[in-house]
């Protein structure tokens, strides 16, 4: 046999496209070439996989090799494709029997001695390679995260002559069983460390519970960071597919994923010297940022207005939609990104304004050109604005017996989001206009209550409908069917002094 087919997954943004590793020996003078639009990384994949076979006691043919990577029109990179062109190899040249590799995909780098090491994008492989009724075979470190599939046979393998034996007359390699999920319990950060804060421990609880997007402001040291550190104790536990959308995400970045993340929801706090590259993704082979990264999770950003503005508008877009578009001269990418914004600043650059304990010393002109940089619409996009005041006696015992834990809050957080799935299938924050009709019905004193306040607020009908949204919370938190006079003045006053 002087050709053999290999089957194997590219990666490309979210998506494991196909691609057929085809193996010709002919005769000539001995030469390997790789075609069909291989990267370096790629085409360095020769030199690894000729000295993985030759300390793997095989024979390198003194041939002429021909490696196609088909499609031929679709970008190849990293390092995944040695183990498919080593085993394409031994096939092509009868040192492994070639019948069986038709039900398997692989994918995998080899080390110099024949030891397989771990390669990022597994999880969207092992979802491709399930729906085409395969096996994926890949290195053991990657096992795990493959087999997070449902349904999905992923073989683990340490070595290239492990693999060998499995398709010839030696020990087969068992399909591999993900270890079971941790947990999915509160986070270590406990809501009952936070002493005060009354009026922001409610809006974190508001945000939480219909996952809206919260701006925190005050002074320093008043515990904006505290509270946000804390959301993700009292978020309701994730699904399987958005357990298995966070975890693909993770694998295509350079992060990797770790089995012991599953089911547990990203939290993200980016410096705020973070490129829009870094927010949002990019670079010249596009990778999910940060917002990808906090999906069906949390991004908090620290330090608001000392963001780059044109990082800032960067998330309008993807607030909107839940998802970012990537565009490069040669491709063009989506990544999900339905992500929870949480947002702390400080109320002027010196941070003291309103602060009883020290006196501002910013001008009013300073104080107008600091809150300038975030724009009102990014501003319309939050929903809740909430004002974290210095305490007027600091806490000095640490004695919290009589703070709510996360675990209290956690449960009415849970209690109200299924009120909202029973009701509409998705979270408050993600009503439409329509659906925010039928679940907001307002009575006469409601709407003229909602009229009045737009007017005097200058209320955009985005920031109309946020409101409606934050009200729908509020009375699923109390149990509610309806939306009454109580529900809307509390999420009204939320909107605080940037209400446009």
């Amino acid at each position: 046999m002087s050709l053999a087919v290999v089957y194997s997954r590219a990666q490309l943004g979210l998506d494991a496209p196909q691609v057929t590793v085809e193996v010709h020996l002919s005769g000539g003078l001995p030469r390997l070439s790789i075609v069909g639009l291989p990267e370096i990384a790629v085409r360095e994949a020769k030199d690894r996989v000729r000295s993985a076979l030759l300390n793997s006691r095989f024979s390198f043919p003194a041939r002429r090799i021909t490696i196609n990577l088909a499609p031929a029109d679709l970008p190849k990179e990293g390092g995944r494709f040695d183990l498919p062109i080593a085993l394409g190899i031994l096939a092509a040249s009868g040192q492994i029997p070639i019948e069986t590799l038709a039900d398997y995909e692989f994918l995998g780098e080899l080390a110099l001695t024949g030891m397989l090491r771990p390669v990022h994008g597994v999880l969207p492989a092992a979802l491709q390679a399930q729906a085409s009724g395969r096996s994926l075979m890949v290195p053991l470190e990657n096992a795990n995260e493959g087999a997070l599939v449902k349904d999905a046979r992923i073989l683990g393998a340490d070595h290239l002559l492990a693999i060998c034996a499995h398709f010839g007359a030696g020990p087969e390699i068992p399909a591999f069983k993900a270890q079971a999920a941790p947990p999915q319990s509160a986070t270590e950060l406990d809501m009952a460390d936070i002493q005060g804060q009354y009026r922001a421990r409610r809006a974190l609880e508001i945000a939480a519970a219909g996952a809206h997007n919260l701006l925190m402001s005050g002074p320093p040291g008043t515990g904006k960071t505290m509270l946000a550190s804390r959301l993700p104790g009292i978020l309701p536990p994730m699904s399987e597919s958005e357990s298995l959308e966070s975890a693909a995400i993770l694998s295509v970045s350079g992060e990797g994923f770790k089995p012991k993340h599953w089911g547990l929801r990203p939290f993200r706090g980016p410096h705020h010297t973070a490129s829009a590259v870094a927010l949002v993704g990019g670079s010249s082979q596009p990778r999910p940022g940060e917002i990808s990264l906090a999906h069906h999770g949390v991004l908090f950003l620290d330090e608001l207005p000392e963001f780059e503005r044109r990082v800032l508008e960067a998330l309008r877009q993807p607030l909107e939609s839940g998802s970012i578009s990537i565009s490069r001269a040669a491709r063009q990418m989506t990544f999900p990104a339905r992500f929870q914004l949480i947002a702390a600043m400080n109320p002027c650059p010196c941070g003291h304004l309103g602060d009883q304990l020290k006196a501002c010393r910013c001008s009013p002109d300073t104080i107008a050109r600091y809150r300038s940089r975030i724009s009102g619409p990014l501003l319309d996009r939050i929903d809740l604005h909430v004002e974290v005041p210095r305490l007027k006696r600091p806490p000095i015992s640490t004695n919290n017996i009589n703070q709510e834990g996360s675990l209290t809050v956690r449960a009415r957080v849970i209690a109200a989001r299924n009120r909202q799935l029973k009701r509409s299938g998705k979270s408050n924050q993600l009503l439409e206009s329509r659906e925010l009709s039928e679940a907001c019905h307002l009575g006469t004193s409601e709407q003229s209550l909602l009229e009045q306040a737009a007017t005097r607020l200058a209320l955009s009908p985005r920031a109309c409908h946020r409101v409606l949204k934050v009200a729908r919370t509020i009375a699923d938190l109390a149990g509610s069917a309806r939306l009454n006079d109580d529900h809307l003045g509390e999420a009204l006053g939320y909107r605080g002094w940037n209400t446009h």
